[in-house]
């Protein structure tokens, strides 16, 4: 490749990653040579400001073409384009809460938290936009190797190593994995271009191969599952969300698990969804009854479970998991609004997570305790923030008026619009939901029916407030007014150009 054809590529399209890249250099350099008794807040603050430049290069980028650069290896399109700017609101309302957590315990690497949390979201920009496997496993592993160091952040905590240590093997094994499918795929097409994988896989067709096909997607699939934390690849979930750090928590639950849903969309509807030619259905309908299978699962699983548990983040971490099996329903179901429905739940669950993380951070670290007894009598010492959690719990079990239940609806509608419907998933989705309001009101029977055990006010952060307002804005217009999502996306014609 010369030099001249390296300055025919439209490297504006890329413009948003080269910020985050160069902004996460800087910091790199700049705590290098900080002396180390110098606050690094500051590099929080250069990070936050980088990610909002970013979203506004997003932004101006926003109604452009279809553009594809590198050999189709990285393309801007409608897809592209929306789950960035999800990564990069969550990243920027995670990045306020990093500034303001306070351990009792003295985190000693706090400089190097801010770029490696720009490197994760990096990978995870990277894969929204990768239009070859190989692009697309390097910004997943960029993504995973820079949340494993996160993770584990904290070095001396104990309950931080052993996270670390189970979320590095498990990662790992699903890694493998991955790769085994994406290398029956390239065995069979000879190619690692997704778009050209597609065509060949449309356009021959014979029965032989299926079982091939059927074992690359299964293994791909699985693989990527781990990303997802669905059932029955979530055992790290738990561990890992009670032993990290609150923002990096919140970053796995929000950022991380829509990365995953990302790569799932990106690789397996792109190449699966195709109809090859001489065949009744696409391998991906083919095998749907399986991916409604592990949503089931998911959502029971992780719904059941969460019943007996007393620590909080531990509680989320099987909400979480009760969540990607929702979102898991409107990938089986494959409607035609499928990209919507995904998005704008990922949409409604940035806010009423992120929300949640935020007050729940300020409470564990001042009982310095995560057990659900720390919000006892909340309402009494802080009642706005109470007034708020309520808000988030509610539109995480899907009450009407919050965001959570235009997502619900959304996907539990989508199981119907499809032929055969899927009456049986969409009933252990509403059963499944009804059994999260147990858990979800033992929290919000803590905070306004439960003696306080000490009745000063609660300090909250200027970055905390503004999460959680932000949050609670978010969550209520888009559970009142949802067009203002939709209109949002209004330019991308129900992601008619994923395929193109």
């Amino acid at each position: 490749m010369d030099f001249e054809t390296l300055l025919s590529y439209e490297w504006g399209v890329m413009m948003p990653e080269f910020i985050i890249l160069g902004v996460a250099v800087a910091l790199s350099l700049i705590d290098l040579f900080m002396p180390e008794n110098r606050s690094r807040r500051l590099l929080g603050l250069f990070a936050f400001v980088g990610i909002a430049v970013s979203f506004v290069s997003l932004l101006g980028l926003w109604t452009s073409d279809v553009t594809s650069i590198l050999g189709d290896t990285f393309r801007l399109d409608s897809f592209a384009k929306s789950f960035k700017a999800l990564l990069l609101i969550g990243s920027a309302l995670v990045l306020l809460l990093a500034l303001h957590y306070e351990p009792k315990e003295r985190i000693a690497y706090r400089g190097e938290f801010y770029y490696l949390f720009l490197t994760a979201l990096l990978g995870a920009m990277m894969m929204t936009s990768s239009g070859d496997l190989i692009t697309l496993f390097i910004g997943l592993e960029l993504l995973s190797l820079s949340s494993y160091i996160l993770v584990a952040i904290r070095k001396k905590h104990t309950l931080a190593n052993e996270a670390a240590l189970k979320y590095v093997i498990t990662g790992s094994i699903a890694t493998a994995i991955t790769l085994f499918g994406m290398s029956y795929i390239f065995g069979f097409t000879g190619s690692t271009n997704i778009k050209e994988i597609a065509q060949q896989l449309a356009s021959t067709y014979d029965e032989n191969h299926q079982y091939i096909l059927s074992l690359a997607f299964l293994l791909t699939f699985i693989g990527l599952s781990f990303k997802l934390a669905a059932a029955p690849f979530h055992m790290w979930a738990p561990d890992v969300y009670q032993g990290a750090t609150t923002p990096v928590v919140s970053f796995l639950s929000v950022v991380s698990k829509t990365a995953g849903f990302v790569i799932v969309l990106r690789v397996i509807v792109s190449v699966f969804a195709q109809t090859p030619s001489g065949s009744s259905a696409s391998m991906l309908m083919t095998l749907a009854p399986y991916i409604a299978f592990l949503a089931g699962a998911t959502m029971i699983i992780g719904n059941t479970i969460a019943l007996r548990q007393r620590n909080v983040k531990r509680m989320l971490a099987y909400s979480s998991i009760a969540h990607a099996g929702y979102v898991l329903v409107a990938f089986a179901s494959l409607s035609m609004f499928m990209f919507e429905a995904i998005w704008f739940y990922l949409l409604a669950y940035l806010f009423m997570t992120i929300g949640a993380f935020a007050i729940l951070q300020v409470v564990s670290q001042h009982h310095d305790d995560e057990d659900v007894s720390v919000f006892a009598g909340l309402y009494r010492r802080s009642p706005l923030m109470a007034v708020a959690m309520t808000i988030f719990l509610l539109s995480l079990a899907g009450i009407p008026g919050t965001a959570g239940f235009i997502g619900k609806m959304n996907i539990f509608l989508g199981a119907f619009v499809v032929e055969p419907a899927h009456y049986v998933l969409a009933t252990i989705m509403v059963i499944t939901t009804v059994v999260s309001y147990v858990y979800y009101f033992g929290i919000f029977v803590q905070m306004f029916f439960r003696p306080v055990e000490h009745t000063h006010r609660l300090e909250w952060p200027p970055g905390v407030i503004a999460v959680v307002v932000i949050c609670v804005i978010g969550t209520v217009l888009l559970g009142v007014f949802p067009n203002i999502a939709y209109d949002f996306l209004a330019p991308f014609e129900h992601f008619s150009d994923f395929l193109q």
